[in-house]
């Protein structure tokens, strides 16, 4: 069994990190900054990024663990991705963590047998002349074979787009030991109307995902719940919406269920574009980063 990485309770998730522009640099590097001197535990880098962007953010901060949320196995080969794992733990010991997933059969032409490919990804990294030790990856695991592979060999699982209730199920599945890490959407709005607005308008892209929409559909959501961005049930069960208080009410139900570290994702009318500081701060000051 891997041992767990040191996450804190609560991380940031943000695709808005993840920048190739140079003229955006100072900027992204400022704001990771703060991310580590707010207290947060983690940063999580969405996006697809490679380990490259990962190291960037490293090199920008001092604490806290920075982690691919996720790094597809379908563009880095695994030799390449444990020798940059190895440069880069090398610089910036015990705070690289390598979350892989599998991304979706919409966007990767030669997706194939998902559940094989990740395993013998795994494999690959094992034997690599400097392995990645399993201490120091998460899989993006959703369905029952996947989160068994994530708690037989990884440190556990980072789920995106779920439920309390898939948490207290996925728990049930890793056992007491492993990392279970979700991803949890917020929209820091007290007028819920704008507020599902803007969650629907960032849901949509994932509701035609077959992947989400079929975790949800074993969550016990139907197809009337994926129209037109989300039913208001739905937006209701993988967002919190409202005020800080509101947010740190819903974090405390994932860590009831099971969350060993939730992945805070500020949602906004520009969420892969935005930088939400005023966001960051605000729930650095409401939820317990420290435990």
């Amino acid at each position: 069994m891997a041992s767990h990485p040191a996450l804190g309770t609560i991380g940031i998730w943000t695709g808005a990190l993840h920048s190739t522009d140079p003229a955006k640099h100072p900027r992204v590097r400022e704001a990771a900054a703060e991310v580590d001197e707010l207290g947060y535990g983690a940063l999580w880098l969405g996006g697809s990024p490679g380990p490259d962007e990962a190291a960037f953010l490293l090199d920008a901060t001092s604490r806290l663990t920075v982690a691919t949320g996720i790094l597809s196995i379908w563009d880095h080969e695994p030799g390449y991705v444990a020798e940059r794992y190895a440069a880069i733990d090398a610089r910036h010991e015990g705070r690289f963590l390598l979350g892989l997933g599998v991304s979706h059969g919409t966007m990767v032409e030669r997706y194939a047998r998902p559940y094989s490919a990740m395993r013998d990804y795994l494999t690959a990294l094992d034997s690599a002349p400097t392995p990645v030790p399993a201490s120091r990856r998460v899989l993006a695991a959703l369905g029952p074979k996947m989160l068994e592979l994530s708690r037989d060999h990884a440190a556990g699982a980072h789920p995106y787009l779920v439920t309390p209730e898939f948490t207290a199920s996925a728990r049930g599945t890793l056992g007491s030991e492993a990392l279970l890490a979700p991803e949890l959407k917020v929209v820091l709005d007290t007028d819920l109307e704008r507020a599902r607005a803007t969650a629907r308008g960032y849901l949509s892209f994932y509701l035609g995902l077959p992947n989400y929409t079929n975790n949800l559909l074993r969550l016990g959501f139907a197809e009337e719940d994926f129209k037109d961005g989300g039913s208001d049930r739905l937006i209701g069960s993988v967002f919190a919406l409202g005020d800080a208080e509101a947010v740190r009410r819903r974090v405390d139900e994932f860590l009831a269920a099971g969350a060993d570290h939730l992945a805070v994702q500020v949602v906004t009318a520009n969420t892969f574009e935005d930088i939400p500081l005023e966001a960051w701060r605000t729930l650095a000051e409401a939820l317990p980063l420290r435990g």
